[in-house]
């Protein structure tokens, strides 16, 4: 093996999963003048991914965790079901507890938000290559915080929360998530982002980010519509 054939060996192949064109594009540019990486593809969506996992085998995919048709956490079970050679590593916007929490259960070697710098992220590709897990320091402090949580009656009042929050039927198959209704439902309280974010234990991004999702999918223009048709359905 020549040192050129032995050096292109050594590379980390990268598959790079997103649903924004833009964010895809430009995370595959700069992985591609990262040494030691290189990106044989990119996808869409979950679905997608699957599809490129089983045709060019990468060594690490780059997931997002919200995509539609198939989403990160969905398409991570069923990837490392059939190609478990490869690693996966999220990298989201999303920093909500529940979306870490179900993605390492899935598999994820890693999960990561999208503000981090080139380096760091080629970094952290490596290290998952090599078996290594990769966590963000606010996603750390926030599954710290998570577990250090009173569990006795404090859990008791949150199960009291739980259980007012669950959704309606209507609002489920509208396509909105258990965490989206519940933002939802504070917001038409008049909570402000902070406090709809303090209430949660989310960040104001995270909120941000379902309230955005929020709008798409139930075709509101802002949150004044999302206040009428949370009290139109009930959710007070």
């Amino acid at each position: 093996m020549t040192n050129l054939e032995e050096e292109h060996h050594n590379l980390v192949r990268v598959l790079v999963v997103d649903d924004q064109q833009l964010v895809r594009d430009g995370i595959a540019s700069l992985l591609r003048v990262q040494e030691g990486i290189t990106v044989i593809g990119t996808a869409t969506n979950g679905q997608e991914a699957l599809e490129q996992a089983r045709a060019l085998r990468p060594d690490v995919i780059l997931m997002d965790v919200r995509m539609p048709v198939r989403n990160g956490v969905e398409a991570t079970v069923q990837i490392l079901r059939e190609v478990p050679s490869c690693s996966i590593l999220m990298l989201t916007t999303f920093d909500d507890e529940e979306y870490v929490r179900d993605a390492l259960r899935a598999g994820a070697r890693g999960y990561l938000l999208k503000d981090l710098p080139a380096k760091e992220l080629a970094r952290a590709v490596h290290a998952v290559s090599q078996g290594v897990y990769q966590l963000d320091a606010a996603v750390i402090e926030r599954m710290i915080d998570a577990f250090s949580r009173p569990n006795t009656a404090q859990k008791s009042e949150t199960s009291k929360t739980e259980e007012r929050l669950t959704p309606p039927e209507a609002l489920t198959t509208a396509g909105l998530t258990n965490r989206e209704i519940e933002v939802l439902r504070l917001i038409a309280t008049g909570a402000t982002n902070r406090e709809v974010a303090d209430a949660l234990v989310i960040s104001e991004g995270t909120v941000k980010n379902h309230l955005s999702n929020i709008f798409g999918r139930l075709g509101l223009r802002d949150r004044t519509q999302a206040v009428m048709y949370a009290r139109e359905r009930g959710l007070l």
